[in-house]
């Protein structure tokens, strides 16, 4: 298994990040609207915590964004390639570590779909359901992670 470390992202990492949103298997079909056009922007990267998880060649793996002032995950993407080497549950074991570092109690987690097993198998409990809404046009988990 290779060597994974996870670095601050940095404004220039928004092409790639963007491009391992975009390309996510998990969006396609008629989960590709959620994505469509989607930009995870210097500015944004700047502005929140956002972490990626690279290999020895700086290749990105994965990443998370968390917004702290809304306790929530934002963003939390590993590229199909990295997917079954246990980066997924890196990341939200940094995510939560860094959370916890930042006072927060609890982290809300919106999932798509297809992601709530995985949340579960990493400490999030289910809390309910938020409903289908502008350009989502389906349900999706709530979950929370508590940290206290």
């Amino acid at each position: 298994m290779s060597e994974f470390t996870v670095r601050r992202a940095v404004a220039e990492d928004s092409k790639r990040l963007t491009r391992l949103v975009r390309s996510s298997r998990a969006y396609r079909g008629d989960y590709g609207a959620m994505v469509e056009g989607y930009q995870v922007g210097g500015a944004y990267i700047e502005h929140h915590p956002v972490f990626v998880a690279v290999d020895a060649n700086d290749r990105v793996l994965g990443f998370y964004a968390l917004l702290l002032d809304e306790a929530e995950l934002d963003l939390a993407f590993v590229a199909d390639s990295a997917q079954g080497l246990g980066i997924g549950r890196l990341l939200m074991e940094h995510m939560t570590g860094r959370a916890r570092a930042a006072g927060l109690t609890a982290v809300r987690v919106v999932a798509h779909p297809p992601a709530e097993e995985f949340y579960l198998r990493t400490g999030a409990v289910r809390t309910g359901t938020v409903p289908a809404a502008g350009r989502v046009h389906w349900d999706r988990p709530e979950l929370r992670y508590t940290l206290a």
